[in-house]
């Protein structure tokens, strides 16, 4: 086997706490270290956008924490502060629940009509695409992604993605049933009403789309915790989503920490569906919260170790770029990421080989640049081979054949997607139907069309972000039978 580390930048981090980190799992008494072969940047680039709002968002209002604490968030570039945010706690998940109860059960949001949510989604999509620049910035700032990804990727993605779930708000009914006898049977899709979302820090703007889209298209009402190491682009999306009519109370949003905040959410009795996005650790603690609450159905997008398989007759260069791609991506830091690289025996040297000067060439520096693929990061050690490292680690293994191969992806308690490099269609088929995962990219990867469903197999969770079935997490059927008297057919 062989392992590539890119080269990193050093930033430091904020406390560490349950629910942060996002999925880094490793445990804290393997070491923790920091690694940079990168000159520290001494003069960074001024972001272009100014920090609006540092508050929670309940019932439609920015206010301080009922604690009055805050906390900073930090450039990861050199650990200057951006700005304090407002720290909630128990006390303002509390607030924020009841608001989200009364928009639910008094209105306005699930009983306005779905064309009037369709058009106040639509026209936050617009408010979003006229505000790209700002909030890529806030995000690259916040995060430490590079801001090209930011502006021409990311934000463009929560734009579509919005007006996807604007069109379905319209397209959300049931059925009507046959029965053996004289009823009427019908079944009615219902919005299930509080939901909880905690999101990470990797994608933030992206997983707060993920989240809070389907939830709102379905009709329920939101209590969204934010990642306390980026808690500022997700403030500035909610903000414009009341500026495109959103009513009070039907999304809320609490920064803070998993202890107090995150935990509150998940337990709370008055919640009515919980949606996770992390490590799978951190998925197992609130599952359990909520299962010992009131029972609520919950969602986890969790941690993940994918492989990425290089068939024989594959082109090398082709297959080195795409892999490193799958890889590399958002600097390592995305739960799919093709961490496992399988290479077939025949091209493995000519691949590792070409796979080391493509990471050496990988440019590093200020994200603010144009042109930089890699911005600050951490790094943790210690870790084992099945660990979801989530950081910019290549492993390269060497298979022979078909068989083996399957056998050795297979092998992890996680299940999120793989990638497959091949010509040959038979190949193609074998594996994307062998393979105990959620996605397969077959000579592509990192695809998150919105319409393209996202979940895992095994430890990776349960349910599905995007597309049509996330719907599911935010509605329950109804069956309603009415007795028929004389009909006139059956």
């Amino acid at each position: 086997m062989c392992s590539l580390l890119s080269r990193s930048l050093t930033s430091p981090t904020s406390s560490a706490a349950l629910f942060s980190r996002g999925r880094n799992i490793a445990s804290p008494s393997r070491g923790i270290s920091k690694y940079s072969t990168a000159v520290a940047i001494e003069n960074p680039v001024d972001p272009p956008v100014e920090v609006k709002h540092t508050q929670l968002l309940i019932n439609g209002q920015f206010v301080d924490a009922a604690s009055g604490k805050s906390f900073p968030t930090l450039d990861p570039r050199t650990g200057d502060v951006i700005a304090h945010v407002a720290e909630g706690d128990a006390e303002d998940i509390n607030r924020a629940v009841a608001a989200a109860r009364k928009a639910f059960d008094e209105g306005p949001w699930p009983k306005i009509t779905a064309y009037e949510r369709q058009r106040i989604l639509l026209r936050f999509a617009d408010l979003i695409e006229k505000h790209n620049d700002e909030l890529a910035a806030l995000e690259t700032w916040d995060n430490g992604k590079p801001y090209e990804q930011s502006a021409k990727l990311e934000v463009p993605m929560l734009t579509r993605l919005m007006r996807y779930y604007a069109g379905w708000a319209d397209k959300i009914h049931g059925l009507t049933v046959p029965a053996d006898g004289p009823y009427h049977v019908q079944t009615l899709h219902e919005p299930i009403g509080v939901a909880g979302q905690v999101i990470p820090w990797n994608f933030p703007l992206l997983m707060f789309g993920w989240k809070v889209g389907p939830a709102l298209a379905c009709g329920n009402t939101i209590v969204l915790k934010t990642a306390e190491q980026t808690p500022l682009s997700a403030l500035f999306a909610a903000n414009l989503l009341h500026e495109a009519g959103l009513p009070p109370g039907v999304l809320n949003v609490i920064s803070g920490f998993g202890p107090a905040a995150g935990a509150a959410l998940a337990s709370h009795m008055d919640v009515d569906k919980f949606a996770f996005t992390g490590s799978t650790r951190t998925g197992q603690f609130v599952h359990e919260l909520a299962s010992r609450s009131n029972l609520k159905p919950v969602s986890l997008e969790l941690g993940g170790k994918s492989p990425f398989i290089v068939c024989e007759d594959a082109d090398i260069d082709k297959a080195v770029e795409l892999a490193h791609y799958a890889l590399f991506f958002n600097q390592g830091q995305c739960c799919c990421a093709g961490s496992r690289t399988f290479v077939h025996e025949r091209v493995y040297d000519e691949f590792v080989e070409k796979s080391k000067a493509r990471a050496l060439k990988r440019a590093v520096g200020d994200p603010f640049l144009k042109g930089i693929e890699q911005g600050p990061q951490r790094l943790r050690y210690g870790y084992n081979a099945k660990d979801e490292i989530f950081g910019p680690v290549q492993s390269i293994f060497k298979y022979k054949d078909l068989d083996e191969v399957i056998r050795r992806a297979n092998a992890t308690h996680y299940g999120l997607a793989a990638g497959i490099f091949t010509e040959n269609l038979d190949t193609a088929n074998t594996l994307t139907r062998a393979l105990r995962v959620g996605s397969v990219w077959v000579n592509c990867f990192n695809i998150f069309d919105a319409t393209i469903p996202m979940g895992g197999y095994k430890m990776s969770g349960h349910g599905r972000e995007k597309g049509i079935y996330s719907l599911e997490n935010y509605l329950q059927v109804k069956a309603v039978v009415t007795p028929l008297k004389n009909p006139a057919w059956l």
